[in-house]
């Protein structure tokens, strides 16, 4: 196949492309900071095709946050890219600011990632800057704390600044066939758990274990959010009649309780991104 350093973009495409290299002209060698997402991922493989595989590092961070299938998942997209990666042990568990779940909680885990960067990876591997995978939509939400984090460690953040959104990530991505196109945004799985509610290991297990068994069951797309021993699921609309028929009904309590909760909730609202941040911050309806 095809490496994403070899495919053609147009029109739009190519002139945002442009715009990134431009941004990174002066950059190499970079670090970038790497997730498998799809907005990490464009920024990956434009950073190559921009200064070449030998000249751009993949970094992930990986700690219990980070769901086996998404790190394994990070490792082949980066492997297409053609890309090389090295992988960080983060440590914000440690911090009791983290562990608080304020909705700063990803100031401290961004800020933990961009330390670990800067004291294990830059001095090692040379790196002249590391960017990060922020668009230019995501930039104006008030529920992104780890942008704060990223300018004050100096991160760059190349999609942003080139005025590329969401549906032009998108499109880049499915332009260059990265396996991350299509892939469903996945945050972190600390997401999942309200504000002021304790970030533990083990909550954190009992949601990765719920979602992965789901995805099992045929849910592409989906969040468990963890309240005590309630599990509510967060489903696309269109999954929801699915959801609540049999045989699936059963299958879902089953894979739920079979992670540690006692009772498993279909919320009828859908996938709500975000809605524990905003709710706190008074911007969610």
């Amino acid at each position: 196949m095809t490496s994403p350093a070899d495919q053609r973009l147009a029109g739009e495409l190519s002139a945002a492309a442009g715009k990134v290299a431009s941004l990174l002209t002066t950059a190499a060698p970079l670090g970038v900071a790497f997730s498998g997402g799809v907005d990490s991922s464009v920024l990956l493989a434009l950073a190559v095709r921009a200064l070449g595989a030998d000249h751009v590092i993949a970094i992930l961070g990986v700690s219990p946050s980070l769901g086996s299938d998404e790190r394994l998942a990070a490792h082949q997209v980066a492997a297409f890219i053609g890309a090389r990666l090295i992988e960080v042990q983060t440590r914000e568990a440690d911090n009791p600011a983290y562990r608080a779940n304020g909705p700063d909680r990803c100031f401290h885990c961004k800020n933990e990632l961009f330390t670990r960067i800067a004291d294990e990876v830059a001095g090692a591997y040379s790196l002249k800057a590391v960017a990060y995978g922020e668009n230019a939509d995501d930039a104006l939400r008030p529920d992104r704390p780890g942008s704060r984090a990223a300018a004050s460690h100096k991160v760059l953040r190349p999609l942003a600044e080139a005025g590329i959104g969401k549906a032009t990530v998108r499109a880049i991505a499915r332009a260059l066939q990265l396996p991350s196109a299509d892939t469903p945004a996945a945050p972190c799985l600390a997401s999942r758990i309200p504000h002021f509610q304790e970030v533990s290991a083990a909550k954190l297990g009992q949601i990765e274990a719920a979602e992965k068994a789901l995805r099992g069951l045929g849910f592409a797309e989906l969040r468990v959010r963890h309240h005590g021993e309630v599990a509510r699921i967060e489903l696309p609309v269109g999954d929801l009649v699915r959801a609540v028929s049999a045989p699936v009904r059963e299958q879902i309590h089953v894979a739920v309780t079979a992670a540690g909760f006692r009772f498993a909730a279909i919320d009828v609202r859908g996938i709500q991104s975000g809605a524990f941040t905003l709710t706190v911050l008074g911007s969610h309806d």
